[in-house]
C-alpha cells in the first residue's frame, strides 16, 4: 500500500477586494502518495495555483483568506503552522516551480547565490561545499557549463535555461514534495517535452512526489498516475489516467477531451468548443458552477451544488448525472480519444 504524504479536505480560500470577496477555491479534496504524479488540470482562473500556494503557505494574508479546510502532511496540519515553522517545510519538504522563471527569480542576484540561499538554510552546507552542491544541480538539469552559469545572472539566460535553474533550486534540497505550475508556459514544444522528461526523471533518481498544475491535456497523458479536473474553485472529477481519459463521468471533462486535436480528426472538421464562460467568482452560482454551460443541464443542477460521487475505485464526479434519480448521460461521440500509448503505455496500465 502507498504511503501517503498529503492530503487536502474541503479547502476554501477567499481574495478581498474593492468589489467584494472573490471565492476562489472553494472547497478543493485530493490526496498525493509517496513517488507518484498528481495532475490538475482546468482553465485560467479555476484556483489551480491558488490552491498550490495555499499549500506552501505563499499567499499575502490579507489580501488572502483560509476560510476552510486541512492539509495534512505528514499526519501534520500545515495550515495551523506560523510562518516560522512553515520555513522549515519551505525548501526541504516542499518546493514549487513556478510558471514564469524570469520574475520567480532576483534579477540583482546572481544564479548560484540563489541557489545557495536554500542549500545553507536546509543542507547546513556552506562556502565550497554548497558552490559543489549548487553546481552538480545545474549539471543535473542539463545546463551546460554550469560553473558559468552558477555565476550568471537570469536575464543571461534563455527561457529554458531560467526553467532548468528554476527545477536545480527546486530540487537542490530532496523535498518530498515538488509543485510544478505550469513549468512549461512559454517554452517551445521542443524545450516542453524536454522540461516535463527531466521532471520524470528526477521524480525517478529521488522519490519525490509531484503535483504538476496545467491545462494542457497532452502532457496529462504523458506525466500523470492520477488527474484532478478542477473548475470554478472545485474539483469536478479525479481519478487515475485511464479513468479520466476513458471512463470520464462530468460534462466539463467531456469538453476539455473533445477540444483535444486528433491526428485523425479531419482538417476540416472543427474542434469542440464549451459554449459560454466561467462564473463570476465574487458571486458563485448556488448550484453547479458548469450549469449555465452545460448541454445536460437539469433543474437540480440549478438549485443545488452536485455532491461527490465515487465508484468505489478511486474514480470521484461531482455531478447530478451520476445521482441514481438521474438520465443517464454518455460522452458524445468524439469524446473518448484512441489510445494514446501502445499497450502497457501510461494509459493502458
Amino acid at each position: 500500500m502507498s504511503e501517503r504524504l498529503l492530503t487536502v479536505e474541503n479547502l476554501e480560500v477567499s481574495f478581498s477586494a474593492y468589489a467584494g470577496e472573490i471565492h476562489a477555491v472553494r472547497g478543493v479534496s485530493f490526496y498525493l502518495d509517496k513517488g507518484e504524479t498528481l495532475v490538475i488540470v482546468g482553465e485560467s482562473g479555476c484556483g489551480k495555483s491558488v490552491s498550490m500556494q495555499t499549500i506552501m503557505r505563499l499567499l499575502p494574508m490579507p489580501p488572502a483568506q483560509i476560510k476552510n479546510g486541512t492539509v495534512l502532511y505528514k499526519g501534520q496540519d500545515i495550515l495551523k503552522k506560523t510562518d516560522k515553522e512553515m520555513e522549515r517545510y519551505r525548501g526541504k519538504e516542499f518546493a514549487m516551480i513556478f510558471q514564469d522563471s524570469m520574475t520567480s527569480m532576483n534579477p540583482t542576484m546572481r544564479v548560484g547565490r540563489q541557489m545557495t540561499e536554500s542549500i545553507r538554510k536546509h543542507q547546513k552546507a556552506y562556502g565550497t561545499e554548497a558552490k559543489k552542491i549548487a553546481v552538480d544541480m545545474l549539471a543535473k538539469v542539463g545546463l551546460p557549463n554550469p560553473k558559468q552559469i552558477f555565476y550568471r545572472y537570469p536575464h543571461t539566460l534563455s527561457g529554458g535555461q531560467r526553467q532548468r535553474v528554476m527545477i536545480a533550486m527546486a530540487i537542490s534540497c530532496k523535498p518530498s514534495v515538488l509543485f510544478a505550475d505550469e513549468p512549461t508556459t512559454a517554452l517551445d514544444v521542443t524545450m516542453q517535452a524536454q522540461i516535463l522528461e527531466l521532471i520524470n526523471h528526477l521524480k525517478e533518481e529521488t522519490q519525490t512526489s509531484v503535483v504538476l498544475v496545467t491545462h494542457n491535456l497532452g502532457v496529462v497523458a504523458k506525466m500523470a498516475d492520477r488527474i484532478a479536473v478542477m473548475y470554478a474553485g472545485q474539483a469536478v472529477e479525479s481519478g487515475t489516467v485511464r479513468q479520466i481519459f476513458y471512463e470520464p463521468g462530468h460534462p466539463y471533462t467531456w469538453g476539455l477531451l473533445g477540444a483535444m486535436p486528433d491526428m485523425l480528426q479531419s482538417r476540416k472538421e472543427k474542434l469542440y468548443t464549451i459554449q459560454g464562460t466561467p462564473p463570476d467568482l465574487f458571486a458563485p452560482p448556488v448550484g453547479c458552477a458548469f450549469a449555465a454551460r452545460c448541454d445536460y443541464c437539469m433543474k437540480a443542477c440549478l438549485k443545488e451544488n452536485p455532491s461527490e460521487y465515487t465508484d468505489g475505485k478511486g474514480h470521484m464526479v461531482r455531478c447530478w448525472l451520476q445521482d441514481a434519480r438521474s438520465p443517464k448521460a454518455e460522452a458524445p461521440e468524439g469524446v473518448i480519444p484512441i489510445p494514446l500509448f501502445p499497450e502497457g503505455g501510461a494509459l493502458n496500465g
